[in-house]
C-alpha cells in the first residue's frame, strides 16, 4: 500500500484557526503565534493539540480583541526590556506588516489591528510597571525578613542615580529577588539624602521596617558613615520603629573584589595605557586615521575600546586589544610623530603583559559573582577558590610555568627569540 503523501491531501490553513488555536501559517508551516513553534503536519487535530497543551489555560476565555491587547503588551514588555524607545513599536509594527505582505498577505488586517503606536506602548510600559509593583507589595506581605542593596552611581547626564534592590523570604523559604527601584537624585547625595529615598520606598511598598535584616552597599561615607551614613540612618529608623531584630550591615563583595585589584600598584603602567588610548580615540581625525591605519594593515582587531572607571570590567578589554596591537599602535603613533619609548620598553611591555592577564583573571571572578539568586556563601567560596589560585600561580610563575598567563608567555618567547643563541641558558 502506497503512502500517503501531506501535499496530495489538499490540507489548508483555515482562516478560524488564527483566532481559535493562535496559528498562522509562514512559509507553508502553521506557525504558533504564541511561542513561535511550528507544527510538522497541517491538521486542525495537531494544531488543537498543540494550543490546548500549552496555551490553554492562560487564552481559553480570550477573545480576539483581548489577544490583540496581549499581543500589544507582549512587544511593549520586550522594547521596555531592550531599553528602545517607545516609538520602536511603530517601526516593528511596519516591519511586522512588511512581513506579512510576503508571507501572508491575508492575514494582513490581524497585523494592523495590533496597536503598537509610542502612546499606547508607554500606556502599556507603564500599566506592566504597575502590575509589578503590585505582585511585589503582595509578595512583601508574606516576607518573615529582607534586605536591601544599594548602589548610588552617576549617569552620562551627571544626575545621580540610587539603585535599590530587595531580597525576600517567606515562611516557606521561597526567596523573592527583584530590583526595588531607580530614583534620580538631582541635589546632593549626603547620608540624609540616600536615606530620605531608601525610606520612601521602602514605605511605598508597605515593608515593615522590623523585618530588615541587612543592607549592602559600596562602602562609601554616605553609606556607611557612622553618624549621618545611610547605614546609621537607617539603625536610627528600626529603632524609632521598636525593631527588636539587628540589622546586619554588608560591603559589597565586588566592589571590594574591584578595590583588590587596584592594590596591584600598576597605575604607571594603565596611566600610559589611558593616555595612548586617549589620544586616538578622543580626537576624531585620529580615530579614523588609526581605524583605517588597522585595515590597511589586515589586523584582527579593527579599533580600540574606551576604559572607565566606572564600568571597571572594561579595563580588562582595554588591556588585552593594547597589547594584542602593541605593535600597530607604536607604528601609528611614531606616524603622528608621538614618543613611543615607553611602549617599546621591554619591562613595560613585561608590566602590562602581567597587568593584561590578571586583570582578565579578576574579571572572571567578577563575573562569577554576578548574577541572581547568589547567596553570600557560594560567593565566599567563589573569592576562597580564587585566593588558593593565586597561590598556586605564583609558585607556577616562580618556576617559570605561565600557563595561566598566556601574554606574559608571549612576552616570554619574544624576548628569547630576542636573545643571541650563544648566549640563551
Amino acid at each position: 500500500m502506497a503512502k500517503r503523501k501531506v501535499d496530495t491531501e489538499n490540507r489548508g490553513f483555515q482562516t478560524r484557526w488564527e483566532s481559535e488555536y493562535m496559528f498562522t501559517k509562514v512559509a507553508g508551516k502553521p506557525v504558533c503565534l504564541l511561542c513561535g513553534e511550528s507544527v510538522a503536519v497541517l491538521k486542525e487535530y495537531n494544531l488543537r493539540r498543540h494550543y490546548e497543551t500549552k496555551h490553554a489555560d492562560k487564552n481559553k476565555n480570550m477573545d480576539m480583541e483581548q489577544r490583540l491587547q496581549k499581543a500589544s503588551f507582549i512587544l511593549a514588555e520586550e522594547i521596555a526590556k531592550s531599553a528602545r524607545p517607545f516609538t520602536e513599536g511603530d517601526f516593528i509594527k511596519n516591519c511586522m506588516i512588511k512581513v506579512c505582505d510576503e508571507v501572508c498577505p491575508e492575514k494582513r488586517q490581524l497585523f494592523l489591528n495590533v496597536s503598537l503606536s509610542r502612546n499606547t506602548i508607554a500606556e502599556r510600559v507603564d500599566q506592566l510597571s504597575i502590575n509589578l509593583k503590585e505582585q511585589l507589595v503582595k509578595k512583601g506581605k508574606d516576607f518573615i525578613a529582607y534586605s536591601l542593596a544599594v548602589d548610588e552611581s552617576t549617569d552620562i547626564s551627571d544626575i545621580a542615580q540610587l539603585s535599590v534592590f530587595i531580597r525576600g523570604v517567606d515562611s516557606n523559604l521561597s526567596v523573592t529577588e527583584e530590583f526595588l527601584a531607580l530614583r534620580p537624585m538631582h541635589g546632593t547625595t549626603t547620608g540624609h539624602d540616600l536615606y530620605e529615598e531608601v525610606s520612601r520606598c521602602v514605605n511605598e511598598m508597605e515593608l515593615p521596617w522590623e523585618k530588615l535584616v541587612g543592607l549592602t552597599t559600596d562602602g562609601a561615607p554616605a553609606m556607611c558613615g557612622h553618624r549621618s551614613g545611610l547605614v546609621a540612618k537607617i539603625r536610627e529608623k528600626m529603632q524609632e520603629e521598636n525593631a527588636t531584630g539587628e540589622l546586619t550591615a554588608y560591603h559589597c563583595i565586588i566592589h571590594q573584589e574591584a578595590l583588590c585589584g587596584k592594590a596591584l600598584k600598576m597605575e604607571h603602567v594603565m596611566s600610559i595605557i589611558t593616555r595612548t588610548v586617549n589620544f586616538i580615540r578622543a580626537k576624531g581625525l585620529n580615530h579614523r586615521q588609526f581605524k583605517a591605519f588597522l585595515t590597511e594593515l589586515e589586523t584582527e582587531h579593527g579599533d580600540l575600546p574606551y576604559h572607565t572607571e566606572v564600568r571597571w570590567l572594561s579595563q580588562g578589554k582595554v588591556l588585552q586589544r593594547c597589547f594584542e596591537l602593541r605593535e600597530e599602535i607604536c607604528l601609528f603613533l611614531d606616524s603622528k610623530g608621538k614618543d613611543t619609548t615607553q611602549l617599546r620598553d621591554e619591562m613595560f611591555l613585561c608590566e602590562m603583559a602581567f597587568l593584561c592577564d590578571i586583570t582578565s583573571h579578576l574579571n572572571a571572578i567578577n563575573l562569577q559573582l554576578q548574577g541572581r539568586d547568589r547567596v553570600i556563601s557560594d560567593m565566599y567560596s567563589t573569592v576562597k577558590a580564587f585566593k588558593t589560585k593565586l597561590t598556586l600561580w605564583e609558585t607556577q610563575m616562580r618556576k617559570e610555568n605561565l600557563s595561566h598567563f598566556p601574554s606574559c608567555q608571549t612576552m616570554k618567547e619574544k624576548l628569547y627569540q630576542c636573545v643571541p643563541e650563544h648566549t640563551v641558558g
